[in-house]
């Protein structure tokens, strides 16, 4: 399943990723671990303190590479408002949900501080460039003076989330896209009369 070249603790640290996407918390044993990676028993314990430190490792990971896809987007060319549809229109397994916000259902991880921290990291900081942009596209004009960036920022979040659990149920993306198309009809800058 993984290139001979990843180390042990790559394919741990990959397979715990997978599985808490698939499991959640609770439902990854180290046993499904071990069998997932095709590390042999006791090389968990070897690169990791056991399970919680190794989920960790896969948390970060998981929020980290969320973050980054966020920013490439973020920091990409076009409006804020066009930089904002990118994101709420990149690509998602959205039937599958949000490897990161899904783990926000998990009780075992809200449960701990240390395992929470990345999941609130990342979505604060993708809130806060969310509402950077809105803040930008305000001081251009391209937003209405009256929105306040920090509860687009939430908004935009609340969508995506919220549309990952309406696709999830309905058993359909349509849902999802759904959501975006309405937010996105609600952000659109205000198109000027004299443009004709």
């Amino acid at each position: 399943m993984y290139s001979g070249r990843m180390s042990t603790s790559e394919r741990l640290i990959e397979s715990t990723r997978e599985l808490l996407w698939e499991r959640g918390y609770v439902g990854t044993s180290p046993k499904a671990i071990l069998e997932r990676s095709g590390a042999g028993q006791g090389s968990m314990y070897h690169h990791f303190r056991g399970k919680q430190d190794l989920a960790l490792a896969a948390i970060r990971r998981s929020a980290d590479e969320l973050g980054a896809a966020a920013e490439r987007i973020f920091d990409g060319p076009g409006t804020p408002y066009e930089r904002i549809e990118a994101y709420l229109l990149r690509e998602r397994d959205v039937l599958r949900g949000c490897p990161v916000g899904r783990l926000t259902m998990d009780p075992e991880v809200i449960a701990s501080d240390e395992l929470r921290a990345p999941v609130d990291e990342v979505i604060a900081r993708i809130r806060g460039r969310i509402a950077e942009l809105v803040e930008e596209g305000k001081r251009q004009g391209r937003f209405a003076a009256a929105l306040d960036g920090a509860e687009i920022g939430a908004a935009v979040l609340a969508t995506v989330q919220g549309g990952y659990v309406l696709a999830r149920a309905s058993g359909s993306p349509e849902a999802f896209d759904a959501g975006v198309r309405g937010l996105l009809s609600l952000l659109a800058p205000p198109t000027s009369a004299t443009g004709k």
